[in-house]
């Protein structure tokens, strides 16, 4: 009875954290990717702006292919020039007679450069491919920047129309961003520190994410074990899909990825998920007790660019040990401090690789017993919820969790 009970509450948190109504995400509600648009000069026909993209999400990241950032301008302005980054369809451009406009859409679309363009072609914190890290992982890898010279416009702050309509595309989708608000201009300080001087004019567009509108059906599940219990707790069946013929690949061969292009490229499993995360509690002493997480990609042509996890567990505030993953704790609430988040450790594995022998990564983790921790029985030891890239993965029953008795293991 205390587990459907339990079982019932993690039905609702989710069912709460998931709503699409107010895009609020409880473990970051400060969570948002905020886009600024600084005009730093102004020119005969028009201006020239600098655009920053802050990822201020705490665990999730913009991830391979990126970002596609649109609008509608407000009149009939035109993009003369970018650096950092292109619109993707140059447009009707034929009324120009010589000095033909970068892009002459109404409703650009704006992609980042890729990392090896010329350096002509570059300003500060452009050409990342359109991937932004999230703030909790690697807040100088979550900020992306590109410059503009826009004609057919205003060129004093009272003639200038902000533009509208503005779009966010991510893969996976989700994003939904409000309108342009002119705030404060932006005051930059020279490299010597010794100037300061500010935006013509300012405005920002916020981003907010949500998952019930980002994809009808979950990407990852978890699954679970114990030293104690030789079985495994798999994840849910159909955990994101069932399987039928047309929409999976069994394994291949030494994991090689299927060579048709237009073949599934999901590896054929009982859940379905292209992601899964497994927790294998492997101690259980007096004082501590130890974990691994193993993170398993099962997409043969999909790689997760600084991933992240995030794990929620009562215990997490007395982590002593966390091996092959960089760990910090998240406190959304000051007087609770129960979660968690994990990512990669740069150049060494933060990119889960593609299905295969590489596609996985794992961690052990050591925890601290403290007066108010609980024997690890009745599932106390598996996590309440869990994230990966900031979606929520699919949990067992807790009826089917490999329960350990008090005495399992206890040194």
């Amino acid at each position: 009875m205390e587990s459907k009970i339990l079982w019932s509450s993690y039905s609702l948190m989710f069912l709460v954290f998931c709503s699409g109504a107010v895009a609020y995400d409880a473990l970051d509600p400060n969570g948002n990717i905020t886009i600024k648009w600084d005009v730093i000069s102004w020119t005969p026909d028009g201006y020239v702006a600098v655009l920053t993209m802050n990822n201020f999400q705490m665990y999730r990241p913009i991830t391979s292919p990126g970002w596609t950032l649109g609008w509608t301008w407000a009149k009939n302005e035109v993009i003369w020039s970018m650096v950092g980054a292109q619109a993707i369809d140059q447009g009707d451009c034929s009324k120009f007679r010589s000095n033909i406009p970068h892009s002459c859409k109404r409703n650009p679309a704006i992609v980042d450069l890729l990392p090896n363009v010329p350096y002509n072609q570059q300003i500060a914190n452009c050409c990342k491919g359109g991937v932004l890290a999230s703030m909790g992982n690697d807040p100088s890898a979550a900020l992306s920047a590109f410059q503009l010279s826009v004609g057919s416009a205003g060129n004093t702050d009272r003639t200038v129309k902000l533009p509208k309509n503005f779009t966010l595309i991510a893969p996976g989708g989700g994003y939904t961003c409000g309108p342009a608000k002119i705030i404060r201009p932006t005051l930059f300080i020279m490299p010597d520190r010794r100037r300061i001087t500010r935006a013509m004019m300012t405005w920002r567009v916020i981003c907010t994410y949500s998952q019930f509108l980002a994809s009808p059906k979950p990407t990852c599940c978890l699954s679970l074990s114990s030293f104690h219990n030789g079985s495994i707790t798999p994840c849910p069946s159909c955990s994101c899909g069932c399987q039928n013929s047309s929409n999976c690949v069994m394994k291949t061969p030494h994991g090689n990825v299927p060579k048709k292009v237009n073949k599934p490229v999901l590896r054929c499993t009982k859940h379905m998920c292209p992601i899964n995360v497994h927790w294998h509690v492997k101690s259980n002493y007096k004082k501590y007790w130890s974990a691994k997480i193993t993170i398993t990609n099962f997409n043969y042509r999909f790689n997760h660019t600084q991933w992240t996890l995030v794990v929620q567990h009562p215990n997490l505030n007395n982590a002593t040990k966390v091996s092959s993953f960089a760990y910090k704790s998240l406190m959304p609430y000051t007087a609770i401090n129960d979660t968690a988040l994990f990512y990669g450790r740069k150049s060494y594995n933060d990119v889960l690789m593609q299905a295969g022998a590489k596609g996985n990564v794992h961690s052990d983790l050591t925890l601290e017993k403290d007066g108010k921790t609980i024997a690890l029985k009745k599932g106390w030891a598996f996590p309440r919820r869990v994230y990966f890239n900031g979606n929520p993965c699919v949990m067992p029953s807790p009826e089917s969790y490999p329960y350990l008795p008090n005495f399992a293991g206890t040194r």
